[in-house]
């Protein structure tokens, strides 16, 4: 069993394909790429956590034929977009606004928002969130798993450690850094 991670896939919601520059031209189109790209990576017998935005302006039965045709067995994080027929379907296995879990030995903290702070986050833990569609600077430790970060797909917590940048070296005693790259 793989766990994968995702937010803001925003299923029929016309908005993201202008205000995020997403290819497509309906939101059929975007529903039916994401829901394949999805299938594509997760298998039935996974676990997502899906970290708010699912889907927007959707009735009940929509949403749960969205989440039947999705593999794996899904978590929500609730996010600002989460209507009641997101919330109600019998197609999560949980709902919540916040969870922190442990994953390869990783403790994680699950939040539709990036945190300025965090449990643990002296500590190694990790913030996971959504909501800023890959537009906001990351903080040490802290990661956007929302689909416009991540090619419009899941992805696992060794995808997000490997994304990360490499590490600088320490400055030396003394050293003044420049408030500016200065080859600009």
């Amino acid at each position: 069993m793989t766990v994968f991670f995702t937010s803001d896939t925003h299923f029929g919601d016309h908005r993201v394909i202008f205000m995020y520059g997403r290819p497509f031209a309906t939101t059929g189109e975007m529903d039916e790429f994401m829901i394949a790209r999805w299938n594509e990576k997760v298998d039935p017998g996974d676990t997502v956590w899906h970290l708010g935005d699912f889907a927007v302006r959707a009735s009940e039965r929509h949403v749960d034929d969205l989440l039947m045709r999705l593999n794996g067995r899904k978590h929500l994080i609730t996010g600002n977009n989460d209507a009641p027929a997101v919330l109600k379907s019998a197609g999560w296995d949980s709902v919540a606004a916040y969870a922190e879990i442990e994953e390869d030995g990783t403790k994680l903290v699950l939040c539709h928002y990036a945190f300025r702070t965090w449990n643990g986050m002296h500590r190694k833990a990790l913030n996971l969130h959504g909501h800023s569609h890959g537009r906001l600077a990351p903080m040490p430790r802290q990661f956007d798993v929302g689909v416009d970060a991540w090619d419009m797909r899941p992805v696992t917590l060794a995808e997000i450690l490997a994304s990360r940048p490499a590490r600088k070296p320490p400055k030396k005693k003394g050293a003044v850094q420049a408030p500016f790259p200065l080859d600009e």
